[in-house]
């Protein structure tokens, strides 16, 4: 069968388990698309539906998906003959299944719904601890308790189940844009050794497995992307080569913008000539991205090697209990009153807790919002008038968070004028669910595919050692010339986006003229980077050119508290890391800003 000018068009209608409920309507009453596929997990989602399912068995998995998507949709799904592919089964994939079911029975509805199982390798984990594994970025032992572990599988279970018949595909924990490369690999008959058409549809997923981020979402000159409310979600239009083109349904908000998707395709990645993922190992540097008018953007260019043969492992442990509360602080030197006022609860909690034999908090932290303090040293907030103070610990008993709860209120009497707040309500003690990671032969991870009382089991290629990309050369080296010179942000010279891999914070840099990036190269160097991060990255710092999309990226380690549910920030995935970086100023040729 040929497949020379098929496209398959394809709706990303989540980013995330909480995303909006007007994607999937919007989408599928677009009449514009083939599949329509969810992406909700990250790994604090993990960590959520972990600890949700020690309360109750039944969960574990994106409620939202059944109870709020499927349920306005499934329908006219079933009717128009979209097919729909979601990791929403988070770490419950067959609950999931079944409470899908039921919705389908109560509406009448008969879709035949395939589940991908295998991602969870719990039953492995003490023989994994007895042979010596580790966390793949602290190098920990791995803990001797853990709530979950689940590998992060690929599309091809995916496709399986569609080339089975199945209308609605359901994964456990898999790669983010499995559920995108999946449909793409069964529409086009792709086979493993197509590495840059694997590449292309994995860079597809890549793009809208976080909704509206590739229209508009997060853009770095929001202020030139209309009509936040009726924000539109992506559309691919995907073709054999593994090229695409990326746009939203006519007469929503939003904007299709080159420079948006080249963001999105930064967001959370390394180093983008080795992005690794289990049916590929992806190159991105030279991928290229073209504006072909005001409604799409063309993306093209991905190359491909083999994949590598082990599966990176998400997992999850209980790391005691986590609460925190906080206050609001009016008034002249609002962020000194602040901080004092944090540090006299912590100080008044610990002389508590020794008299009373808990032991101290295994974490703490005063956060102050509106006090730019993740900021740092670059902070411009110090004469702020309003300020949160945000207080949280970490503990391995209750009690000593119950104590914490109680003592928290009394400031509002006790020390700084001007202390109030909407609630002062006592804060809760949540569970601590911490997230490790490691990596594991795929070979010890049977996968397969159950649909209804069938089921069958998916071979997937071994894999091996993962090829060294080819050496590009750097921008071409920067000479300042003996001209006037001023200083301005960065935001004037580039687009920006970061994004988190536990510990690790990525920004992804873009000049907005091709022309200044042998400039930016030369400012921007990682030991700058670090220099103006000193206060919140304590690792090295990378960085990695893209000349597609006259771009680079760093990569920041030891860069976020722990990240994810570990860490204590009141920015643990790093989202505001790229804010940070585009205030940073660039020294640049008088004449570049003359007017």
């Amino acid at each position: 069968m040929t497949t020379a000018g098929k496209v398959v068009r394809i709706g990303g209608a989540s980013g995330f388990w909480g995303d909006s409920a007007v994607g999937a309507p919007q989408l599928v009453e677009s009449g514009q698309i083939d599949y329509l596929v969810f992406d909700y997990l990250a790994e604090t989602t993990m960590a959520i539906m972990a600890a949700a399912r020690i309360k109750k068995p039944e969960m574990g998995y994106a409620t939202d998906f059944v109870d709020v998507a499927m349920k306005a949709v499934l329908p006219e799904v079933m009717k128009r003959g979209i097919k729909v592919v979601a990791n929403a089964g988070g770490i419950h994939p067959q609950g999931c299944a079944a409470a899908l079911q039921a919705l389908a029975e109560s509406m009448n509805l008969s879709p035949r719904i395939a589940v991908v199982e295998g991602d969870d390798v719990s039953a492995l984990m003490p023989a994994l601890r007895e042979g010596g594994a580790t966390d793949m970025f602290s190098g920990e032992p791995l803990p001797a308790r853990v709530l979950s572990a689940n590998a992060y599988l690929g599309a091809l279970p995916v496709a399986k189940a569609l080339a089975e018949g199945a209308d609605i595909v359901i994964t456990g924990r898999g790669v983010d844009s499995a559920v995108t490369l999946g449909p793409l690999i069964h529409e086009f008959g792709w086979t493993p050794d197509q590495h840059d058409a694997l590449a292309g549809g994995s860079l597809a997923g890549h793009i809208i497995e976080c909704g509206c981020q590739a229209t508009g979402g997060l853009h770095t000159d929001w202020e030139a992307v209309p009509d936040w409310p009726n924000i539109g979600y992506p559309i691919i239009d995907c073709r054999a080569d593994g090229s695409f083109d990326v746009r939203k349904a006519a007469g929503t908000g939003g904007a299709i913008l080159r420079a948006a998707v080249a963001e999105q395709m930064l967001y959370e990645i390394g180093d983008p000539g080795a992005y690794l993922l289990p049916d590929v190992s992806c190159d991105f540097r030279e991928v290229r991205i073209e504006q072909l008018d005001a409604e799409r953007v063309r993306v093209s260019g991905a190359r491909g090697r083999a994949p590598s043969g082990q599966y990176k492992v998400s997992a999850t442990a209980m790391d005691g209990y986590r609460s925190a509360g906080g206050m609001v602080i009016v008034g002249i030197a609002a962020a000194r009153k602040a901080q004092r006022t944090g540090e006299a609860i912590l100080a008044r909690c610990r002389q508590m807790l020794q008299q009373q034999g808990l032991g101290d908090f295994t974490q703490a932290e005063v956060a102050l919002l509106g006090a730019e303090t993740l900021y740092g040293p670059h902070s411009r907030a110090q004469a702020a008038r309003e300020v949160m103070v945000r207080v949280t610990v970490n503990h391995p008993d209750k009690q000593a968070l119950a104590l914490f709860a109680r003592e928290i209120a009394p400031a509002g009497t006790s020390w700084s004028p001007g202390t109030t707040g909407p609630g002062l309500a006592r804060p809760s003690a949540s569970p601590h669910i911490k997230p490790f990671a490691f990596l594991l032969d795929k070979a010890r991870v049977p996968v397969q595919v159950r649909l209804g009382e069938r089921q069958w089991a998916v071979e997937i290629p071994a894999g091996g050692a993962v090829s060294a990309a080819p050496a590009l050369p750097d921008p071409a080296p920067w000479q300042d010339a003996d001209t006037p010179h001023i200083e301005v942000p960065l935001v004037r010279l580039a687009w920006a986006r970061s994004g988190d891999k536990g510990n690790l914070s990525n920004i992804g840099v873009i000049a907005r003229r091709p022309e200044w990036l042998p400039l930016l190269w030369a400012r921007l160097t990682p030991e700058a980077v670090k220099a103006w991060f000193a206060h919140l990255v304590h690792g090295r710092v990378e960085r990695f050119h893209l000349p597609g999309i006259h771009a680079m990226n760093f990569v920041m380690h030891d860069a976020l508290d722990g990240g994810g549910p570990a860490s204590t920030r009141m920015d643990p995935l790093g989202k505001g890391m790229g804010q940070i970086l585009l205030d940073m100023p660039v020294r640049v040729p008088a004449a570049w800003f003359k007017d």
